[in-house]
């Protein structure tokens, strides 16, 4: 059975202490924390994740029968300044040990950009910059062994891995049982492979099943501003989830899948279209 959760930054402006039973009375299950949006009235820097603060978390969310899926942590990897990046490497070791003092199995990120602004560039799809970002991920992940924690990376069109080829390479060049993929089809998509997008979720699934530790649900819309596509809500959108969970179904027996990108007002709808789906594939 899947696991449905949803990103808990994305529901009503409450205290945790209160959000998290509304959250749960919607019928959802697990969230994705990223601690810098969903706790804002706290700090949320190293030194601010000590063991009292993970376990007063790890107490509210067994209070209100909740999973922490994912803890995030989106930083950029392959930020050109080194001092950034030494930072960087701080913040994530420090949610990696969070995430284990807090019982929450994963950690998860995006896969950064060769620059200060994260923004797409040509560079992205470089080998240079794919060789920075694999140089800059080898200590957390080292990191993430010593803690016994999964770290989760999201392959993302504008990002430097793209695709699935690129993560798989991502995945074999490290080598490690604790690098695995948070598999969020939309996001593999741009204007260049959106009219083939039964393809490229057939080869992510295909290369990177076998390491998919987790998934990510949102829709897209055609709008003629920005990249050419919009994020919203699952199910209210041109998305067709029928093979994405036909394969979560056959392969990945109680997996946590967070929903992206909804509302307030159609969050429970949007969990109602992916548990229809699901239990008619």
């Amino acid at each position: 059975m899947l696991q449905l959760g949803l990103r808990i930054h994305d529901a009503e402006r409450l205290p945790m202490e209160k959000l998290l039973g509304v959250v749960r009375a919607k019928g959802y299950t697990c969230v994705h924390l990223a601690l810098s949006k969903a706790m804002k009235e706290y700090p949320s820097g190293p030194s601010a994740l000590t063991p009292g603060y993970a376990h007063y978390l790890k107490r509210l969310f067994e209070r209100n029968e909740m999973d922490i899926a994912v803890l995030g942590n989106y930083l950029n990897l392959a930020h050109p300044d080194g001092e950034i990046i030494r930072q960087t490497l701080e913040k994530y070791y420090a949610h990696i040990r969070f995430a284990s003092l807090l019982g929450c199995g994963m950690v998860g990120t995006e896969t950064g950009a060769p620059n200060a602004e994260y923004r797409f560039c040509p560079e992205c799809r470089s080998d240079a910059a794919l060789s920075v970002f694999i140089k800059n991920l080898k200590p957390v992940v080292r990191c993430a062994e010593q803690f016994g924690v999964i770290l989760a990376i999201e392959p993302v069109a504008r990002h430097i891995v793209w695709n699935a080829r690129r993560a798989r390479t991502v995945l074999d060049e490290i080598g490690s049982h604790n690098l695995q993929i948070l598999f969020d089809p939309v996001n593999l998509l741009d204007l260049d492979n959106v009219d083939s997008r039964d393809e490229v979720f057939a080869e992510a699934m295909e290369l990177l099943g076998p390491d998919i530790a987790m998934v990510h649900f949102k829709d897209f819309l055609h709008v003629n501003e920005g990249y050419g596509l919009k994020a919203v809500g699952a199910g209210t959108g041109e998305m067709d989830f029928t093979e994405i969970m036909r394969f979560i179904k056959r392969e990945k027996p109680f997996i946590y899948g967070t929903l992206e990108n909804t509302t307030p007002e159609n969050a429970e709808y949007c969990g109602m279209r992916m548990r229809e789906i699901y239990n008619t594939v």
